[in-house]
C-alpha cells in the first residue's frame, strides 16, 4: 500500500477544522511520519492508523508547529508496545530541541537519532535537500528505483518463457538476448514533501518528476509580501514549482488561519501548475500514490 494520510493542514495556528501540521506516508512496509505537530497522536486515532505503522519520523525543522507532537507519538508507541526500531531524522542544528522533546516522552521506544547537516541520502531511498526558511530546514524525497516491464510479445519472439524470464531479469542477458530488447523502462514512483520555504533550488530538486508532491501553501498570491518576509510559499509559487518540475499530483497544505476557505488557493496554484493535478488537502484526507507513468 502506498498512500498519503493527511493528519493536519494548519500552519502556525490551528483552527476548529485544521489540526497542526502532520502527514503520514504509508509506503509498502514503511510508515514515514512527517512533522508531527500538536495533536498528531489524536489525529492518528481519528484516521484509524496505529502508531505501530510508523518506522521513520522526519522533521523538516524544529519550529513548534512541526514537532511539538513528537513526545505524544513516542509515548503512545511505548503504551502500544511497539518493538521495532523507529528512525528519527532531523536537522543537526535542532539537536537540543529534539533531545528535549524526546526526553519528555515515556522511555522504552527503540528510537534511533539521525541528524543531518547537508543534503543527501539519510535512509534507503530517502533523501533530503536544504530549503530556504528562517531556521535550518530540509525537505524530503522518497524514490523507488527504476525497474523494467517485460514485453510478452518480444519474449515470445525470442523464445524465452517460464523460469528463463526471471533468469533474464536477474542476469541481464540470456542466450544472446539482452534484457533491454524484451522490456521497457518503468520509472519508479517518487514522493516529495516541501515545507516551510521560500522558492529555492532545493525545493526544485525535491519536486523534480515527483508523482506526488506535498507542498506548503501558506499564503495567497496577494499576500506575497508576507510570504517573502516569513520565507513561505504562496499558492501560485507552489503551483509553479509543480509545473516546472513535471509533477503528477500536487497536494497543497500548511494553510494560514486567515483563509477559512482554501478553494481560492487551489485555483491560484492550478493557474501555474501546468499539467499537474492540484488538490487542496483537508484534515484526514487520504491520497493514494498515482499510478506509475
Amino acid at each position: 500500500m502506498r498512500e498519503l494520510v493527511v493528519l493536519g493542514t494548519a500552519s502556525q495556528v490551528p483552527t476548529r477544522t485544521r489540526n497542526h501540521n502532520g502527514h503520514l506516508l504509508q509506503w509498502d512496509g514503511e510508515g514515514l511520519l512527517f512533522d508531527p505537530g500538536e495533536g498528531t497522536q489524536r489525529q492518528l486515532i481519528r484516521a484509524g492508523v496505529p502508531v505501530s505503522r510508523i518506522t521513520h519520523i522526519c522533521l523538516t525543522h524544529v519550529h513548534g508547529d512541526h514537532c511539538y507532537g513528537l513526545p505524544g507519538v513516542l509515548s503512545r508507541m511505548v503504551l502500544d508496545g511497539v518493538a521495532h526500531p523507529v528512525h528519527l531524522h532531523y536537522p543537526a542544528s535542532g539537536e537540543d530541541v529534539v533531545r528535549a522533546l524526546v526526553s519528555l516522552a515515556s522511555p522504552g521506544t527503540d528510537l534511533r537519532l539521525h541528524p543531518h547537516g547537508s543534503g543527501g541520502t539519510v535512509a534507503p531511498g530517502l533523501e533530503v535537500r536544504p530549503l530556504h526558511h528562517r531556521v535550518e530546514t530540509y525537505g524530503y524525497r522518497l524514490a523507488e528505483p527504476d525497474g523494467r516491464t517485460m514485453l510478452p510479445d518480444r519474449l515470445a519472439a525470442a523464445g524465452i518463457t517460464g523460469p528463463d524470464v526471471g533468469r533474464l531479469q536477474r542476469e541481464g542477458r540470456l542466450a544472446g538476448v539482452p534484457l533491454e530488447d524484451v522490456s521497457t523502462r518503468r520509472a519508479g514512483q517518487r514522493f516529495a514533501l516541501v515545507m516551510d520555504t521560500a522558492p529555492c533550488r532545493g525545493a526544485e530538486e525535491l519536486a523534480d518528476g515527483a508523482d506526488l508532491l506535498v507542498a506548503e501553501s501558506t499564503f495567497a498570491d496577494d499576500h506575497a509580501d508576507l510570504a517573502a518576509r516569513y520565507r513561505h510559499l504562496t499558492a501560485g509559487q507552489a503551483g509553479a514549482l509543480a509545473g516546472a518540475a513535471g509533477v503528477g499530483t500536487l497536494v497543497l497544505t500548511h494553510f494560514s488561519s486567515r483563509y477559512p476557505d482554501v478553494s481560492g488557493l487551489a485555483q491560484q496554484a492550478r493557474a501555474r501548475a501546468g499539467g499537474a493535478v492540484v488538490l487542496a488537502a483537508q484534515d484526514l484526507d487520504r491520497f493514494p500514490l498515482p499510478r506509475r507513468r
